[in-house]
């Protein structure tokens, strides 16, 4: 398992059109009905997108704004950087712009729970599931 960097007592300012998250869950997930998923972090059925909340952006970036959530595909983040901005401590990590999926102004209801599509199979994604309005 790879380790984080600690970065302390630091304001973060994102370049170019970057984006940096915070909240990107790894561990256990709790549905909104109550329902607890363990952890399928480093798992085959664990490769799937994650949410994650905007932290800053770049100058240049006009798709997301901070406090939005964002959709990014699997494994198309940096490693966690532990950082204490005088505020509170978090992880944090840089995603790869061209992998962002999705973008809610709200925390999505529930967690996105993988299931496989395979051979070209496809699906339809409707925003209500995202919990946009």
């Amino acid at each position: 398992m790879a380790t984080a960097y600690d970065v302390k007592h630091v304001k973060l300012r994102a370049l170019h059109d970057w984006v940096i998250v915070s909240d990107m869950d790894f561990g256990d997930m709790v549905t909104s009905g109550g329902i607890i998923v363990q952890s399928d972090n480093a798992k085959a059925h664990g490769i799937k997108p994650r949410w994650a909340k905007v932290y800053c952006i770049g100058p240049d970036q006009t798709d997301v704004k901070i406090g939005d959530w964002i959709l990014v595909e699997h494994g198309r983040w940096t490693r966690a950087m532990h950082i204490n901005d005088g505020e509170r401590e978090l992880k944090a990590h840089r995603v790869d712009v061209s992998a962002i999926m999705a973008v809610s102004n709200e925390k999505p209801n529930d967690f996105y729970i993988n299931s496989e599509v395979s051979h070209g199979d496809s699906f339809t994604i409707r925003p209500e599931e995202f919990g946009a309005r």
